[in-house]
């Protein structure tokens, strides 16, 4: 017999199963404007980490809802495809967001505490979180998989190249490395967000068991102090600690849930900043989820948005009159350009040519 924590979760993820397929399993009339690739999606979790999940709940909106604000019409009208099309690029080429703002989506999404806090800065979401504070979390925690430690050498490999200028423009597709990454690594010298050099084998082993045994150990004291597992008392004799404050002494590695929703003009910034192969891998494998997610729902302004901003470039006025006076053929060098190294050379990398005319 399994013991009383495991047998516990074993039950709370069955009865999970069963609500989720009795959620799929209903059908509603309605008429309001639907998209079938999400339809078949609907509360379906893509499983990210090792616990952790996403799935759509609710959406309102699709890539005519767009356009409908933009016209402030009454419908879909009669004018081609190719027309919405055109109006979407145009409104995401020019940064009028507001008709976008008019598609929302509402996830239900599992994730660690510490992947939680980044994602809290994203400010402009509605948010309802699991509360510790009512309820005992499940013993349940993120440990980064030691199984792809090699696949981390060819990850840092991409962004030493990418930091000498050898890289797609911002926004390409990840490799399939980074998005099947999951390894652990040492802090980097020189970007304090950063990871940097490997981990031997020995050592890797080591900081994975430490970090599993340290929240296993946390969990044993968080079930102490409240004095209950299992949904019954340890010690009939003795008095819990209130649950407000014995989650106290759990990691940020446990997990967490909530509902979050967002208009699509803002989860396409967050999906900028998360998705991009400089984000945190713990959190961008959950944003690279949400974007193929958004890829179904509204397929022309993803497109428009990777085409544009994750595939696109931004030039200061400054930078732009570089690129002006080297298409008419003036050989101009970064001390006659007005720019700082460091901006001359991001130029140059976006511009192909590595840190030519410095």
């Amino acid at each position: 017999m399994p013991p009383v924590g495991v047998a516990k979760k074993l039950e709370s993820e069955r009865q999970t199963l069963i609500e989720i397929e009795q959620q799929r399993s209903e059908h509603y009339e309605t008429r309001r404007a639907t998209v079938q690739a999400v339809e078949g999606i609907l509360y379906q979790p893509f499983k990210i980490l090792d616990e952790g999940f996403v799935r759509v709940i609710d959406y309102m909106g699709d890539d005519s809802a767009i356009v409908q604000a933009a016209r402030v019409s009454y419908g879909k009208g009669t004018r081609k495809v190719s027309d919405d099309r055109a109006l979407i690029r145009y409104l995401m080429r020019h940064r009028h967001s507001t008709p976008f703002e008019m598609c929302e989506i509402k996830l239900h999404v599992k994730l660690p505490i510490f992947v939680a806090r980044q994602w809290v800065r994203h400010r402009t979401a509605n948010i309802n979180e699991y509360s510790a504070r009512y309820s005992i979390l499940d013993k349940e925690f993120y440990v980064p998989d030691a199984q792809y430690l090699e696949s981390l050498k060819e990850e840092l490999l991409v962004q030493k190249n990418e930091e000498e200028g050898q890289k797609d423009l911002f926004g390409a597709q990840a490799s399939a490395t980074q998005k099947n990454l999951k390894g652990t690594a040492a802090q980097s010298t020189t970007n304090k967000q950063g990871r940097e050099h490997i981990l031997s084998h020995e050592e890797a082993e080591e900081v994975l068991r430490t970090i599993k045994n340290h929240s296993e150990a946390s969990y044993r004291r968080y079930t102490d102090l409240l004095n209950e597992e299992g949904g019954k008392k340890i010690d009939e004799a003795k008095m819990g600690l209130a649950r407000e404050l014995a989650r106290m002494v759990l990691p940020t590695n446990f997990y967490t849930q909530w509902y979050w929703k967002i208009d699509l003009h803002n989860l396409l910034h967050f999906l900028s900043l998360r998705a991009d192969p400089h984000a945190q891998y713990e959190i961008r494998v959950y944003a690279e989820c949400i974007a193929d997610i958004v890829k179904k729902w509204v397929p022309i302004a993803a497109q428009a948005f990777d085409d544009y901003h994750r595939g696109g470039i931004h030039l200061s006025a400054a930078g732009l009159e570089v690129v002006r006076r080297r298409l008419a053929g003036e050989d101009i060098t970064q001390a006659q350009s007005g720019l700082s190294k460091r901006e001359w050379t991001e130029l140059m990398q976006m511009l192909g040519q590595g840190g030519a005319g410095g």
